[in-house]
């Protein structure tokens, strides 16, 4: 593939638990998209998650050049922003530093994590600067969000928020007004979900997709917290065991099997009650999610925005919004453009419409 000479050429790197995305992108407009898909067996070998980034590396550049592109015209590298330390939203430019605490992994280990890291090795060796865009650790809760019930638990902030915080701004951008002045609650449905309230530019408060909130496809969500207290000290399962049971076999899989949605609406038109209520239930604990964002808002709210994978079902999308358009508007912009975000955010940069962030 020959690519002319361009004046706002960037490479996107998204590291996934099975697949390495990437692209190329001029400005605005994708060029060149790829997805390269990994095996349990072509990961098994790696005992950490870091281990895996030569391994991708070499895979990405392969590709690349066997699609005849050259990177000696591009302007900027950015990466999916793994599990850093809490950050406010925004661009930040990769430095020693974050590479040196995505290696540590001490928020957790995750593919994510390798993709400021693939993006500073490159970046490097070309002489110019890598970005991370808005981190799934973005973290702008107002203090009294932060107060769970106990001190020694605060709430921590870990969400879809790379999805969420483009989707913001393409819904204030349809509003006719920008990002910075737009009060909304956006829903991330996806393997996991996040319901987020947002307040002039700022993700104020949401649910940790990995602790909290509805349940999804394979994560339980919120629990009864004596119950499970007493479940931790049964005997039954190892630690190791119960966070497989909580996130990973939790949620819809753990009652039917499966954590394929469209399997789960098959079921219901055949009839199976099971997955009738089980459906209804995901949809009740979304949407009593989003009345409580509302309520973060002063019910004040714009738009109830609906994005992710599942957002692409109108039977899921309907009952939801039946329950919650009462508060406001609903609009559903589904899936999730991820390639696109970290692009966006790394022009914004570029055309100096944002000042990069740097990393402590």
């Amino acid at each position: 593939m020959n690519i002319e000479k361009r004046h706002e050429l960037i490479l996107v790197i998204n590291p996934g638990a099975t697949s390495t995305k990437f692209a190329i992108y001029d400005g605005e407009n994708l060029i060149f998209k790829e997805s390269i898909q990994h095996s349990v067996n072509d990961l098994q070998n790696f005992v950490h998650i870091f281990d895996q980034y030569p391994y991708r590396l070499e895979l990405m550049i392969t590709s690349l050049q066997q699609h005849g592109i050259a990177l000696a015209d591009v302007k900027a590298v950015v990466g999916r922003g793994g599990l850093l330390k809490p950050l406010a939203g925004g661009t930040y430019q990769i430095n020693a530093a974050m590479v040196a605490d995505l290696k540590l992994a001490e928020r957790g280990e995750h593919a994510s994590n390798l993709g400021a890291v693939m993006a500073f090795n490159i970046a490097q060796q070309l002489g110019i600067l890598a970005y991370i865009v808005d981190p799934v650790s973005v973290d702008e809760l107002e203090p009294v969000a932060r107060i769970s019930g106990m001190p020694e638990l605060p709430r921590v902030s870990l969400s879809h928020a790379l999805n969420m915080k483009a989707v913001a701004r393409k819904a204030a951008r349809l509003l006719g007004k920008a990002y910075e002045e737009s009060r909304l609650v956006i829903v991330h449905l996806g393997t996991g979900v996040s319901v987020s309230g947002h307040r002039y530019g700022r993700m104020i408060d949401v649910n940790n997709a990995m602790d909290e909130g509805p349940f999804s496809p394979d994560r339980c969500g919120g629990l009864p917290a004596s119950q499970l207290a007493r479940l931790c000290y049964s005997g039954i399962y190892s630690y190791q065991e119960l966070r497989r049971k909580i996130s990973g076999q939790g949620g819809i899989c753990s009652y039917l099997g499966t954590t394929d949605i469209r399997e789960v609406e098959v079921r219901v038109q055949q009839g199976d009650e099971q997955a009738r209520l089980i459906l209804e239930a995901f949809c009740y604990q979304v949407a009593k999610e989003i009345g409580a964002m509302a309520t973060v808002l002063e019910g004040c709210v714009e738009r109830i925005i609906l994005t992710g994978g599942m957002a692409y079902s109108a039977g899921i999308v309907a009952e939801i919004t039946r329950r919650v358009e009462f508060i406001a508007q609903v609009l559903v912009l589904p899936g999730e453009e991820e390639l696109e975000a970290l692009a966006l955010g790394a022009l914004r940069v570029l055309r100096r419409e944002e000042e990069p962030q740097i990393y402590q």
